[in-house]
């Protein structure tokens, strides 16, 4: 008989929102959650598509499944599987193929789960993909991930999301308040929200506009009242408007804590990637946080290596960023993906270029975080801590996402403590003791 199912997700949180979305459908109909390692009668892999890298990631994730139970029936859902699904169920031993508007309604499509010499492909076009569908995950009963819009309309040249998601879309302030409740019921500490866009939050089936991200904020911030933490997830510089920043700025429940996405700080190479906004308007963000919340985290995301990006170009990025008061950086180094406009352009970076240029940039991103971490050295910060203990410590999250460890005996994942902090790890993390 089939009773145990298994979970794999490769890419962002909001792919993990998704399969535990999908994991509760498989609880409700008996079925045992069992780790990905361990036997299981089915094995769900939901894919992403940023990177090659991922794809390939798919593969071995199915050959891994089948070493631990060759009869097993594998499923591959998301994003990779909407957009390349012939590719996918060519993929010795899938079973069956789930696109986008398919992944939710896996016990409606599939008959059984009974293996067979032909793989099910149940894909429609992207454009059919226009249900919201309200998702959240929760890790180790402290952070949870809470989906709040889903898509994008943007056209950005190196993007296959919006061909991987469809159109933006949300659901109404009253059902993502709904969904937190039950995060708040179940004990969560902090909620993350989550989106492929979730400052294009308010786009809804019936195309009127109940209510933008601000909106949605404010309800939360509220209504949640037995959550202490709330963070914004990516939030697109044209989109995070001066009303939202002062809005953390004064609440109690919401952190310091932004991730803007830069992509490029070289002006042309943003206009050949068709990104909304010039790096001037980029930089007065980033000094708007940081004028009202100065101690407050700043990410961002950069590709390098982009076509036409000559070194004089990489240089302005790079040189743009050293200049910007943020704390880190997520570097990718730029990725050729089918059906986009970047894929097409000529006067391509070599890859041992795009090596070098990321190596760089990561670089600057340890410095800036180290100094970061340097000026909260002395300082007391409130830290909840999770179910991470390395070298006798627990670690935790500040309030504006800096990572501390104290002695492992003092508390327990789930709590929160004042912390004196007095060293830094080389960067890695900060050590502290407990306040009293």
């Amino acid at each position: 008989m089939i009773s145990s199912v298994g979970f794999h997700t490769l890419g962002c949180k909001l792919n993990f929102s998704e399969t535990a979305t999908v994991a509760r459908q498989f609880g409700e109909k008996g079925f045992d959650i069992v780790d990905f390692k361990d036997f299981a009668d089915i094995y769900v892999i939901n894919t992403c598509s940023v990177t090659e890298n991922a794809d390939r990631k798919c593969k071995k994730i199915v050959r891994k499944a089948l070493k631990t139970n060759p009869n097993a029936f594998i499923i591959v859902m998301g994003c990779y599987a909407q957009l390349k699904p012939q590719e996918i169920a060519a993929i010795p031993g899938v079973d069956a193929v789930l696109g986008a508007a398919e992944k939710f309604r896996l016990f409606d499509i599939l008959k059984d789960f009974n293996k067979n010499t032909i793989t099910e492909i149940h894909h429609c076009q992207i454009q059919e993909t226009t249900t919201f569908i309200p998702s959240f995950t929760l890790e180790n009963r402290t952070r949870a991930f809470l989906k709040v819009q889903d898509g994008c309309d943007y056209k950005c040249s190196f993007c296959t999301i919006p061909l991987a998601r469809g159109i933006s879309r949300s659901a109404s302030t009253n059902i993502i308040l709904n969904e937190a409740k039950k995060l708040e019921a179940s004990g969560a500490k902090e909620i993350v929200l989550t989106g492929v866009n979730i400052g294009d939050y308010g786009k809804f089936e019936s195309n009127l506009s109940e209510a933008k991200f601000i909106d949605l904020i404010k309800i939360l911030d509220a209504e949640l009242t037995q959550i202490p933490r709330i963070r914004i997830s990516s939030i697109e510089p044209n989109l995070l408007t001066d009303e939202i920043i002062e809005f953390v700025a004064n609440s109690k429940r919401f952190m310091p804590h932004f991730h803007v996405p830069l992509q490029s700080g070289c002006d042309k190479i943003l206009k050949t990637m068709r990104r909304r906004y010039q790096s001037d308007f980029y930089s007065v963000r980033i000094a708007k946080i940081k004028e009202i919340i100065p101690h407050a985290c700043i990410g961002c995301d950069v590709i390098v290596g982009f076509p036409g990006e000559t070194q004089q170009d990489f240089q302005e990025t790079a040189d743009f960023i050293n200049n910007l008061d943020i704390t880190y950086l997520h570097v990718f180094p730029f990725s050729e993906r089918t059906n986009t406009l970047a894929s097409e352009m000529s006067n391509s970076v070599s890859l041992g270029e795009r090596y070098e240029r990321s190596e760089i940039l990561r670089y600057i991103s340890e410095k800036k975080k180290n100094a970061f971490y340097d000026e909260h050295i002395g300082s007391t910060q409130n830290i909840l801590f999770e179910n991470e203990i390395e070298n006798d410590l627990i670690f935790g999250f500040s309030e504006n996402y800096i990572r501390v460890g104290i002695s492992k005996e003092k508390y327990q994942d789930g709590e929160i403590a004042q912390v004196k902090i007095f060293d830094n790890f080389n960067g890695r993390y900060l050590i502290g003791k407990v306040y009293h």
